[in-house]
Formats: C-alpha cells, structure tokens, sequence
C-alpha cells in the first residue's frame, strides 16, 4: 500500500523535514499591499515580519484554490494507491473543505482529509505521525485512525499582544478582542470546537506563561511523556529561553521550536507565543 501524505504550508514544517518525511506541501498566500505571496515558498516569515511592520494595509490572506489541490491530487494519484491530507482547523480556514470538495472530483485513488481542529506545528506534529506510518506502509484508513486517537490528548495555547489582529481577520468576536483591549489583559487563547476562544485573561506576558505551563505539568502528571512544541511570532529568543527552561524542568517531554508564519501570523500578530503538545 502506497499512502501520500498532503498537509498545507500552515503546519509550518521545514523544507528539510517535509523531504525526511516525503510529505507534499501545498501553500497558502499572503497579500501585502497587492502582492500576493505563497507563505513557505515565496516569501520566509523574518521577511514578511519586516514587511509588514511598514506596511500601510493590514495584510489579507487566501486558501488554496480547488484547483490547486486536484491537480497536486491528480498528479500523486498516479504514483499512489491512496492520499491523506492534513488541514488546519476548518474553524478558521476554508482549506480543509476545500480539500474535501476536491477529493469529489479526483478518480482512481482514495483520498482521506483530515482536520486538524488546531494549526502550526501541532498541525505539524500530525503530519508527520502519518508521514511516519505511511512510510511503513500503513493504509489511509490506518492512519486517520491514528490522528482521530491523537485528538484526545492535544492541547495547544497561544498568548498575543493584541487581540485586533484576530478581530480584524474575523477568529475572534469584537466583543471580545475589546474587552481584551480595555482590561488591557495578555488574553491566553485556545482551540474550542474547531475555533479559537479565549482560555483565561492574565494580567502579565509573564503570569500567562506560567499559566501554560501549569496546563502542561497537569499533562505531564496525566500522560508521562508528551511530545511539545513552543511556537512564535518573531520572538525567537524569548521562545528558545522559554522551552529551555521547560525541557530541563520536564524531561519526559520532548520539545521542538517553531514559528507562526505569514499566514497564521497575520492573525496573531508579532509577538506572539505560544504552546502545544500531545502523548507520545
């Protein structure tokens, strides 16, 4: 059984780990100021920080066309017997049912999509769980059996500096990106039901940290062994001190650091920070 593996460029995974795990990408874009760019190809996330702190627009952002995916389906239909595709949250993107209306018209091979419910990395993580099993000859059956398994101890926790960012983009209520910005609050947010709600409302960056840290020393005494992520938004240094000093405070868990990119990054904003792990 010959299995592809299909994420989207939002689960940021490097160039070098997509070819370890032999996992096609297809991309979202950014448009700034008129321009569009495919995120992961056309433009990195330093520079589109860069640009788009002088830029006069808040920058846009757009879902693969369903054209893109059945001509990337149609092209590994030839080479593979079945295709799993994995998506961020169909709560705030369109790319997952964009995926499954393209599946509809592709014939000749088994497609399976998967929604994530979460994005970034943790999307990531999925990817290569499947990657690894596609790669040991698992089914697409097999292996969306095991993502649905892994849903039941994900978590994923993100503090932003400004709440506009996600109002502006329509993943979160204006009541309650005002509010936030009236309480003057460092909001920790979370994945509820496919969409990004507000978790608690600390006072501090540094409190709300050690408030995601708590959630994940409770994992840690629930499940053993995690695999983690710490993930930013142009704030590489804070976040390599951060999960430093969590990988020696917690050694059962394995971390990796990451990055929001152009796409999910438009949303949160620069500065933003944030968590996220599962079981082993």
């Amino acid at each position: 059984m010959k299995t592809a593996i299909i994420t989207d460029s939002t689960a940021y995974l490097t160039l070098e780990e997509r070819k370890a795990y032999n996992v096609h990408m297809i991309p979202l874009s950014v448009n700034i100021e008129g321009t569009f760019y495919d995120e992961e190809i056309d433009i990195t996330a330093s520079e589109f920080y860069d640009r788009v702190r002088g830029a006069k627009e808040f920058p846009k952002t757009t879902q693969p066309s369903i054209g893109k995916f059945v001509e990337l389906f149609e092209t590994l239909a030839k080479d593979y017997d079945e295709i799993v595709t994995i998506h961020l949250s169909s709560g705030i993107s369109g790319t997952f049912q964009g995926a499954v209306q393209a599946s509809d018209m592709v014939e000749g091979t088994k497609i399976y999509a998967f929604d994530s419910e979460v994005a970034a990395y943790l999307q990531g993580m999925y990817v290569k769980e499947a990657a690894k099993l596609a790669l040991e000859g698992a089914s697409g059956e097999q292996i969306m059996a095991h993502l649905n398994e892994m849903k039941h101890t994900m978590n994923e926790y993100i503090i932003v500096d400004d709440l506009q960012h996600l109002q502006r983009g329509g993943r979160l209520s204006a009541a309650a990106a005002l509010i936030g910005g009236l309480l003057q609050v460092k909001p920790i947010l979370t994945f509820q039901d496919k969409v990004i709600v507000p978790f608690e409302k600390i006072r501090t960056r540094k409190k709300a940290l050690r408030r995601v840290e708590e959630q994940l020393a409770s994992s840690v005494e629930t499940y053993g062994a995690l695999q983690a992520t710490v993930i930013h938004a142009n704030c590489e240094e804070e976040a390599r001190e951060w999960m430093d000093s969590l990988a020696a405070a917690y050694p059962t868990v394995d971390f990796t650091l990451s990055y929001f990119g152009p796409v999910v990054g438009t949303h949160l904003g620069e500065g933003a920070i944030a968590m996220g792990w599962m079981k082993k």
